[in-house]
């Protein structure tokens, strides 16, 4: 998905490709690269029946029977798995980060304990779990924040650095003097008219900061500005502020402390404020960042992630995002498959019986899918330097007598079962990427048709700028 999305692709068929892994990115987090290399793989098997003659709209219905049953299947081997079991959460999340170059087991236990932080009756909302990346330490130095982690600093060095037992104004307005909505001129004729105009402004200014600390907040996080005098008698009243939070900050801040945002200072009342055990302005690398923790069930968290590089920091963010979508599904739909190719295996090996029981040409068809989910198996052996068709026979030999877990250990070079091994996926992942690149699969084989059939009738032929055949040449049929 990362190279995808730094791709500039102009053929349409290939732009479909990374909107299917754009899909499974959005809907599970994982198996983008699983989601391509099937799409790519029905498509070239569609090209091998195409050469025997095989219609497009027969390919296509093959395809749409064979992902139908290939979801049934895998549903009737996914097993069940409970949420509150850390353990094999975190398997879940391991799994998810393997080959990402993450220091996954440290990593995978933050996400878990994220994301079980913001779970809300069986329902994860992943975007109540704040990222932050900062370049220096460690990987293992990464932290889970049950609260806050701002990127600001306080408005003025007067201000205390930490506040304990903090009470916390979440303000939605601008703590200056308001401008007109119209273009105004004051007219001034005496020394003395100026003065009463600067302290009636003053006043006003003074009577934000009153109302503020009359409320018992001694921490104010104000989305817009907040006016140089108005800083001055924050600090002197040794209340902690932090200007122009940015909206989805003050919404998570709002979560985690339990607090509401205000949008009128004058009606700020003790009940608005939220709360934390903790507020402190930290130096972490080189840059100042605010902490709000200890608070009392959080339902927003967040995650500092340190790394030696930026490069780093990045991968991990990557490998980390993974985590926290699966371990999010996991918890929603409670069913888990073994990874491995082990699934994909299986489902090939009763896709090949169901095509029996089908017939005609739309059998062909099935195979051809069967044939084109081992490609999962197929790749990861090559991609660990096996020799792929040993290691199919060897998995389909071990499916054939009734090992449905039997996997591919790539670190070892052999068959093992890969629910004794840990190396578990959620059952989304799977029947997202299979439902993903079918439907993409049979619009490419179906925009085909079209423009086939429209040269035969003599309609002009391929359109300007159209390669011949979408994708690999099937332009002839």
């Amino acid at each position: 998905m990362t190279i995808l999305k730094e791709m500039e692709i102009e053929h349409p068929a290939a732009k479909m490709i990374v909107e299917v892994a754009k899909t499974q990115d959005d809907e599970v987090g994982d198996g983008t690269t699983a989601a391509v290399v099937i799409t790519g793989e029905l498509l070239k098997q569609a090209e091998d029946l195409l050469d025997q003659d095989v219609h497009p709209t027969v390919i296509a219905s093959g395809y749409r029977l064979a992902s139908e049953k290939a979801r049934e299947i895998i549903g009737s081997i996914a097993t069940s798995l409970s949420p509150d079991d850390m353990s094999a959460l975190k398997r879940i999340a391991v799994t998810s980060m393997t080959g990402k170059g993450a220091a996954r087991d440290s990593l995978a236990e933050l996400a878990v304990k994220a994301v079980k932080a913001v779970e809300e009756d069986g329902k994860v909302d992943v975007d109540n779990i704040k990222v932050e990346k900062k370049v220096g330490g460690s990987t293992e130095d990464s932290e889970l924040i049950e609260g806050m982690i701002i990127d600001k600093e306080r408005v003025h060095p007067g201000m205390p650095k930490t506040v304990n037992n903090a009470r916390i104004a979440l303000i939605n307005a601008a703590l200056e003097m308001e401008k007109t909505e119209v273009d105004a001129k004051i007219e001034i004729t005496s020394p003395d008219q100026l003065k009463s105009f600067l302290d009636e402004e003053e006043n006003i200014l003074k009577r934000i900061v009153e109302n503020i600390k009359a409320s018992g907040a001694n921490v104010v996080f104000c989305q817009k500005g907040i006016d140089d005098m108005v800083q001055h008698y924050l600090a002197k009243a040794d209340i902690f502020a932090v200007r122009r939070v940015k909206e989805s900050d003050m919404k998570k801040l709002a979560r985690a402390t339990g607090g509401k945002i205000v949008s009128n200072v004058d009606e700020i009342t003790e009940s608005d404020l939220g709360k934390a055990g903790l507020v402190e302005e930290r130096k972490i690398g080189d840059e100042e960042m605010l902490f709000i923790e200890q608070c009392d069930n959080p339902k927003a968290v967040s995650l500092l992630l340190r790394g030696g590089t930026e490069h780093v920091v990045d991968e991990l963010e990557r490998a980390l995002h993974d985590a926290l979508r699966v371990v999010g599904v996991i918890i929603e739909d409670k069913k888990q498959v073994t990874g491995g190719g082990s699934s994909e295996i299986e489902v090939a090996l009763r896709l090949r019986e169901y095509a029996s029981s089908v017939g005609g040409r739309e059998q062909l068809a099935i195979e051809s899918f069967a044939n084109a989910l081992e490609s999962i198996p197929r790749t990861l052996a090559e991609n660990a330097g096996l020799d792929p068709i040993d290691m199919l026979v060897a998995l389909r030999s071990q499916h054939e007598q009734g090992k449905k877990n039997a996997g591919l250990d790539v670190y070892r070079g052999k068959v093992i079962d890969m629910m004794e091994a840990g190396v578990v996926e959620p059952l989304r992942v799977k029947t997202q990427a299979i439902s993903s690149a079918t439907e993409a699969a049979v619009m490419i084989l179906r925009i085909d048709d079209v423009i086939a059939a429209s040269a035969m009738r003599g309609g002009g032929g391929m359109p300007p700028g159209m390669p011949p055949g979408m994708p690999g040449g099937m332009g002839e049929y």
